[in-house]
């Protein structure tokens, strides 16, 4: 296959190269868009990110191509319907990182409860090897809420009964064969909410989940609860988060997303490009009562990144490539 790979990090090319052998591949220093000039006859697929919008325009530049790789989870920059009418596939990467994101969702939960965080700054700064003012609480007993019950909240509860924790979920489709399985109730949200030590969110963001936790409800929260959010920033109401520290209803809480992030489609994007809204979201954490709170923590969306989510984006969008090449096409988006 004739093959034009966009972006990625420099170690790519070898990985890419090694288990694609056979093929003409271009790689690319920078994205689609940064290349408006070029155009090949022979192009059979182009493998991008989601940075770049891809439609008739770019279909016309590459008039043999029939198929784009997106090392993404989200096709919202590929024109679905121009593809089929030049008879392109579009493959994607439905899932990378569940126990990646549910590893770090634990780990934000975890240093909350024991105050790592509070404890290593102690010794770091202060020089004071004292565990005075540092009790924490365990795990073992407390009620989890799960608010999204998908690949990454089935995760979360195996982990969270590892723990010795009860689980409650809240899903918009509740999952009877898996509630069965993992043995853990559905509730609906508010009782979920009164009823849950720690809630931890694994939705995705949409119009439906934007603010899912709010003002209205915030004081549904049983109070003392812990919030754990690594889903997206805008599935929490900032305002009402910051009144429910204030207030008491909740003791702490564990960002990897932020509000001011924005309508953010998919962490790959972070793999090779700046945020967005970088500028943006340093200039409100600077006046940001989040960033200040003793009991909260911050962490710039982390919860996908790791050696092996990479690797699995690489592995799935390869094999997506090798068995569109064999007539055995995988991962295809239907439009």
């Amino acid at each position: 296959m004739n093959i034009h790979y966009f972006s990625g990090e420099e170690w790519e090319e070898n990985y890419v190269r090694t288990k694609l052998t056979g093929n003409d591949i271009t790689f690319h220093e920078g994205s689609l868009a940064s290349f408006p000039d070029l155009t090949d006859a022979d192009a059979q697929v182009l493998c991008t990110f989601i940075e770049t919008p891809i439609g008739e325009d770019v279909f016309k530049r590459f008039p043999k191509l029939k198929l784009v790789a997106t090392r993404s989870t989200g096709f919202d920059h590929i024109d679905l319907a121009a593809a089929k009418a030049h008879g392109v596939a579009v493959a994607n990467v439905p899932f990378y990182g569940e126990n990646t994101v549910a590893e770090f969702a634990f780990a934000l939960l975890l240093a909350l409860s024991r105050r790592i965080i509070d404890a290593d700054e102690r010794v770091r700064e202060t020089g004071i090897f004292s565990p005075t003012g540092l009790r924490g609480f365990d795990l073992a007993g407390k009620t989890i809420g799960v608010v999204g019950t998908g690949h990454i909240g089935a995760h979360i509860i195996r982990m969270a009964q590892g723990f010795g924790m009860k689980v409650i979920g809240f899903d918009v489709y509740p999952n009877a064969e898996l509630s069965h399985t993992l043995n853990f109730s559905y509730l609906p949200l508010t009782d979920l909410l009164a009823a849950a030590d720690i809630v931890t969110l694994h939705v995705p963001y949409n119009k439906d989940t934007h603010h899912l936790i709010n003002r209205e409800n915030i004081n549904n929260i049983k109070k003392g609860a812990y919030l754990i959010n690594t889903a997206r920033g805008a599935v929490v109401e900032t305002q009402a988060l910051v009144e429910g520290l204030k207030s008491g209803i909740l003791s702490g809480a564990g960002l990897d997303v932020l509000e001011e992030e924005g309508e953010l489609s998919d962490e790959a994007t972070f793999l090779t490009a700046p945020h967005p809204n970088e500028a943006g979201i340093k200039i409100a954490l600077e006046n940001h009562y989040l960033i200040s709170h003793p009991r909260v923590i911050v962490t710039p969306h982390l919860a996908f990144n790791t050696t092996e989510a990479v690797e699995r984006i690489l592995d799935t969008t390869i094999e997506n490539m090798q068995q569109f090449a064999e007539g055995s096409p995988k991962n295809i988006v239907k439009s």
